[in-house]
């Protein structure tokens, strides 16, 4: 079993950043992924980035491409995302997941993810 844990988030005037964390427990094993996802209000969740723990790296919706950074702890078994330049567009609850997509090609969606986070709420505003 794998526990999954989100921190940070908040409310934040437009340009101005946040920081989210996730902490995974349990030591997921394999070629995992962990990533984030969110989901506006009356809108369908959506992809916004993640890590594969090994081989290629990194993922972002191109909607946060430049403006987003994720990065990891290892031994922390953490990642943590970095948002700046945040647009009211941005606002939603932000969730954490762990799996295991089979490839690069799967890892933005969200039904090759298993453990999910509670959720955290960024709000932003104009």
């Amino acid at each position: 079993q794998v526990q999954v844990v989100e921190s940070g988030g908040g409310s934040v005037q437009a340009g101005g950043s946040l920081r989210l964390s996730c902490a995974a427990s349990g030591r997921p094993f394999g070629e995992y992924a962990m990533g984030w996802f969110r989901q506006a209000r009356g809108k369908e969740r959506e992809f916004v980035a993640a890590f594969r723990w090994r081989g290629s790296g990194t993922f972002y919706a191109d909607s946060v491409e430049g403006r987003f950074t994720i990065s990891r702890d290892d031994a922390k078994n953490t990642i943590f995302l970095q948002m700046d330049s945040l647009k009211p567009e941005d606002t939603g609850v932000y969730s954490c997941a762990v799996g295991w997509p089979p490839g690069p090609t799967r890892v933005r969606t969200a039904g090759e993810y298993m453990y999910w986070g509670q959720g955290t709420q960024v709000t932003v505003v104009s």
